[in-house]
């Protein structure tokens, strides 16, 4: 189970100080669609550099020109790269093609996905890695399910992140549904002792995995 640090609505230095912060507390990188704009793909280029051997994932959240997006994602060092579900079928094709071609991968965000069935259309499509993403909206608004939301993709084969509002109160339960990945930005990169947060959910993460494997023996 990989611990995700999400980098959003910071400034580049912040970026590389929660970064320097959480150095070996985290397993993947991911920088926010917000910084993004903000500063362009240059920044991925930075990051990478700076951090090598970090999964490093770009949050494009792309919704067309597939093709560009991705490889603009990809050349700049990321090795995953978001484009959303509700995308036209030949976008996410195209992604996946260009990532085929980098030996890299796409994550498909589930934003406002609610049918089942666009989760098998993303199956046929050859999508293996999705994110189940609780909004700001939604976080505001109380819309948060996550048991509903986890139902979308059970029996699906697919690797699962999940994104939005987690921290130490809510992470138990999102952990009874054995995501792959759990992408945490403001409850690590908000706090005083950032290392500390990031240890603290790493390790109830790993105590979850373990507890879990012994229940399966």
């Amino acid at each position: 189970m990989n611990l995700q640090l999400a980098l959003d609505r910071m400034t580049k230095e912040e970026c590389f100080q929660a970064l320097e912060d959480t150095k070996g507390a985290i397993d993947w990188i991911e920088i926010g669609t917000g910084v993004i704009k903000e500063y362009g793909v240059s920044l991925i280029r930075e990051i990478k550099k700076a951090f090598p051997d970090q999964t490093l994932v770009a949050d494009m959240k792309t919704c067309d020109a597939g093709k560009h997006e991705a490889a603009q994602a990809f050349e700049a060092g990321a090795d995953i790269t978001t484009v959303m579900a509700f995308s036209a079928d030949q976008t996410i094709k195209d992604t996946l093609e260009v990532a085929r071609r980098y030996e890299r991968r796409v994550m498909i965000d589930l934003l406002g996905v609610q049918e089942e069935q666009r989760i098998k259309e993303l199956c046929a499509l050859g999508v293996d890695l999705v994110s189940l993403h609780f909004g700001k909206d939604m976080q505001a608004s109380g819309e948060i399910q996550s048991d509903d939301l986890f139902s979308l993709v059970q029996g699906s084969h697919v690797e699962v992140a999940v994104a939005g509002g987690i921290n130490p109160g809510t992470l138990p339960s999102i952990l009874k549904n054995n995501p792959d990945t759990l992408i945490v930005g403001s409850a690590i990169t908000k706090q005083n002792d950032r290392r500390s947060a990031a240890l603290q959910m790493k390790g109830m993460m790993m105590d979850h995995e373990a507890d879990h494997s012994n229940r399966q023996r």
